[in-house]
């Protein structure tokens, strides 16, 4: 039989293994197989100043140097000597000498395998002299794998500025991680990483410390994994040691001149052979090479290898054959218990394997003794106390068809009045029943919801019209006058200063001005008709902001023609804002509402009317959910309404509504809803054909121009309120 097994730690653990029955093996292979021509005849071990040289003296020159390899834990160094036996009568040689104590020579089949077990790890050179193998181990020097183990996170780059740590601080991550986060001068500080014992070091090459930051933090009431934090100067760089508890994994990360290191709490799962969040195969790698070897030695191996106690059943036999070549040792498991139809169970550091058969049938009756143990074990009965849940709430869910929290024979009774609940039931059932509660008798988190909707007016308005007309002079003495169409302000003229120009109460003396002729006199008219004035053009604008007159009359001052521009231009810009805010629990729905009821006429069955009412508010209904991962699902309901225009039956009601659910990071704003609204006119009131003329013809015509936009934005920003911790 040949076997070779390849691995940081399983190499020589397995031939100290299978030493129990490798004589057995060569004598069942004695008679087919010949024996070596060639055999170790002789073992000498000398020093040479801090060098211990081992020679090897072998019957016949070997052709090439044989293939060896190390390992850390024990620490051992193996040669294979093809086609070679052991000559020395014996497979153990006691040295003790410094660092080498003791020699093993073992013989499988026409190889033999030769074992320096060392007290700790050293490097070692091999050459071959005539018919010797000399091995010599360096003891001055430190090997590697003597060392922890670093992960050289980022290394050291050549800077003229001096390198420091600005600042160290620690926090608690969303999921109860501990974050210590610390600031560096520049971002090109080296940085290792180590576990040393329980504890993790990072090493921040040449960087120094500052005064203030040379403290020992106790972050145990963060409830993070970490219990201690510890920064102090180490030689020329800074050291700071991590103190975590438990199970823990941890993540490192740099971004900028920020470093953050992140220790998560590993929830052990019993179904596990290696604990750790990340997915797969998580075990340290071996390689295994067995031919035709028991199944039980195989399990041993594993067991030496990950200091697990594994308890194998009496069921378990057979043999195997197996050539794994670095591959996880928790996946090399599995692959032996799928190959031979083997199961098992984890519990702690002890693994039971036995036939999948047998498994499940010790499962079963374990399930049936329990079940017949818990109809015949004496109830309890224990009073909880609930602080933020209803107990009535509490023994709905208890008692609903589908509950199997209570045992056939268990009861619950609430107390409003003091919100206790008494619970009746076997000791194990009132254990779950405990942790239950613990779980969901917790503060309801609140959210902060604000609304703003925003309103934004723009209005421009341009108006241009005319008014063209003319008069006949009825009459010429001094006390007649003369106006120019039918009201507004006119032109008057009279024939002498002292002559009464008005002799009607429709006019209204406004001012004078005199000229060679006469005295020209100006006055409100406020007649409905004026028989000695002719209008061609009316086209004036309403609201006229300013007017331009211009009046054409002969020598003798009795005929006229009058022209009167009138012009209107408006700019209106508008802002109207509305925040509403409400304050409520997770996944409890929110009202808040302000405005007016609007009466109207409402028609009844038998004919008659009678008044009813109509909400015009501005009203924000919400129902927020806080989601595991710290962002809010919201439900949302946005009125704002307003008194629109008047109707037989009462004012209109214009409404604006905003009916979603959005999902928003806290403390985040999200627009929800908008509506643009723009309206452009251009309105040309003019005189058939005389309008159209070119130059002349915005004498018979009127302009008006409008544009005016109307723009509606919801804003909604939620934000949990809740207690956060910090470290100053």
């Amino acid at each position: 039989m040949k076997y070779s097994i390849f691995g940081r730690k399983a190499g020589f653990l397995v031939a100290l293994i299978l030493w129990g029955f490798c004589g057995m093996v060569v004598a069942q292979t004695s008679s087919a197989d010949p024996m070596p021509g060639n055999s170790v005849e002789k073992l000498n071990v000398t020093r040479q100043g801090t060098d211990i040289i081992v020679r090897m003296s072998l019957r016949q020159p070997l052709s090439a140097l044989p293939a060896s390899f190390s390992i850390a834990n024990p620490a051992r160094i193996a040669f294979d000597l093809p086609s070679t036996g052991n000559g020395l009568g014996r497979t153990v040689q006691q040295v003790n000498d410094g660092d080498l104590g003791s020699i093993n020579v073992v013989q499988v089949g026409d190889r033999t395998r030769v074992v320096l077990n060392l007290r700790r790890n050293l490097p070692f050179d091999a050459h071959l002299d005539g018919t010797a193998l000399v091995v010599m181990l360096h003891a001055d020097a430190l090997p590697d794998a003597a060392a922890a183990k670093v992960t050289h996170f980022a290394d050291s780059k050549p800077q003229e500025a001096p390198q420091s740590v600005r600042d160290l601080k620690f926090r608690r991550g969303k999921n109860g991680e501990g974050l210590v986060v610390v600031e560096l001068s520049d971002p090109n500080v080296g940085i290792d990483i180590r576990q040393m014992g329980s504890n993790l070091v990072v090493d921040f090459a040449k960087a120094a410390l500052p005064e203030n930051l040379r403290r020992r933090l106790d972050v145990t009431d963060f409830a993070t994994p970490v219990t201690n934090v510890n920064a102090h100067p180490q030689g020329d760089g800074t050291r700071l040691v991590i103190t975590p508890r438990g199970l823990w994994e941890h993540n490192a990360y740099q971004s900028d001149n920020q470093f953050v290191v992140e220790v998560k709490q590993v929830v052990e799962d019993p179904n596990k052979l290696v604990q750790g969040s990340r997915g797969g195969y998580q075990g340290e790698k071996l390689s295994l090479n067995f031919q035709n070897v028991e199944v039980r030695s195989v399990l041993q191996v594993i067991s030496d290898f990950t200091n697990l106690n594994i308890v194998v059943s009496d069921s378990v036999s057979g043999a195997l054959t197996l050539r794994l070549k670095d591959v996880p040792w928790d996946q090399a498991l599995d692959i032996i218990l799928n190959t031979r139809g083997l199961d098992m169970r984890k519990s702690g550091n002890v693994i039971w394997i036995a036939p999948r058969d047998e498994l499940a049938a010790k499962e079963k009756l374990n399930l049936e003794s329990r079940q017949q143990i818990s109809e015949l074990e004496i109830t309890r009965t224990e009073a909880f106390q609930l602080n933020y849940h209803k107990a009535k709430a509490i023994v709905e869910f208890l008692k609903s068809k589908d509950q199997t929290l209570l045992s056939k024979r268990g009861t619950v009774v609430a107390d409003e009045r003091s919100n206790k609940l008494f619970i009746s039931d076997v000791p194990s059932k009132l254990d779950e029943i405990r942790g239950l509660i613990k779980e969901i008798d917790v503060p309801v988190r609140q959210v902060m919801i604000e609304a703003r909707i925003v309103e934004a007016d723009d209005g421009f308005v341009n108006k241009l019209g005319v008014r063209l007309g003319g008069s006949d002079w009825a009459g010429v003495s001094g006390e007649g006058h003369k106006v120019l169409g039918a009201g507004g302000l006119r032109y008057g003229l009279s024939g002498s200063a002292n002559a009464a120009f008005i002799n009607s109460a429709d006019y209204r003396p406004v001012g004078t001005y005199t000229t060679p002729s006469g005295l020209m006199r100006f006055a409100s008219y406020s007649g409905t008709a004026s028989p000695d004035a002719l209008q061609f053009v009316n086209l004036p604008v309403s609201g006229a902001a300013g007017s331009i007159n211009l009046s054409l009359y002969n020598a003798a001052k009795t005929q006229m023609v009058n022209l009167e521009l009138t012009a209107l231009e408006s700019d209106n810009r508008g802002k109207t804002i509305s925040n509403p805010r409400v304050l409520t629990a997770d996944q409890v729905e929110a009202i808040i509402e302000q405005g007016d009821e609007v009466p109207y006429l409402s028609a009844t069955s038998s004919g008659a009317t009678s008044v009813a009412f109509k909400k015009a508010t501005l009203s924000l209904k919400v129902k927020p959910q806080i989601t595991p991962d710290g962002r809010i699902i919201m439900t949302l309901d946005i009125h704002k309404d307003a008194i629109g225009a008047a109707t037989n039956a009462g004012p209109a009601i214009a409404t604006k509504q905003v009916k979603t659910e959005v999902l928003v990071d806290n403390g985040g704003t999200v627009v929800i809803g908008g509506i643009y609204t723009q309206n452009e006119r251009n309105d040309t009131t003019r005189v058939p054909v005389l309008g159209d003329l070119p130059y002349l013809g915005f004498l018979f015509r009127k302009n008006e121009k409008t544009d005016t936009k109307t723009e509606l934005l919801v804003f909604i920003t939620p934000k949990i309120v809740s207690d956060t911790l910090s470290l100053r």
